[in-house]
């Protein structure tokens, strides 16, 4: 059960991500760096975690490193809990 949660997890930021640049999602990794990889710059991040935000129902303070679409999946998994319940 985790593992396909981290899939659906991973799957729905990557459609997250990609739509904030008009990228094709099979671009993105999990390692892909958000900036130096893909170009984002800090308002196209805080788009995303803004995004992220509304499509999981939590909150990323702002001190969270978020520099990579893993860093995304990872802490989307690890504050979604049982409230996995959005699908």
């Amino acid at each position: 059960m985790r593992t396909n949660k981290t899939q659906i997890i991973t799957h729905e930021v990557i459609k997250i991500i990609s739509k904030a640049k008009a990228l094709k999602p099979s671009r993105l990794r999990v390692h892909s760096n958000l900036s130096q990889d893909l170009g984002f710059d800090n308002l196209d991040v805080v788009d995303i975690i803004l995004e992220v935000e509304k499509n999981f129902k939590i909150t990323i303070p702002d001190e969270v490193p978020l520099r990579t679409v893993g860093d995304f999946v990872q802490y989307v998994t690890s504050h979604t809990g049982r409230r996995f319940t959005w699908i």
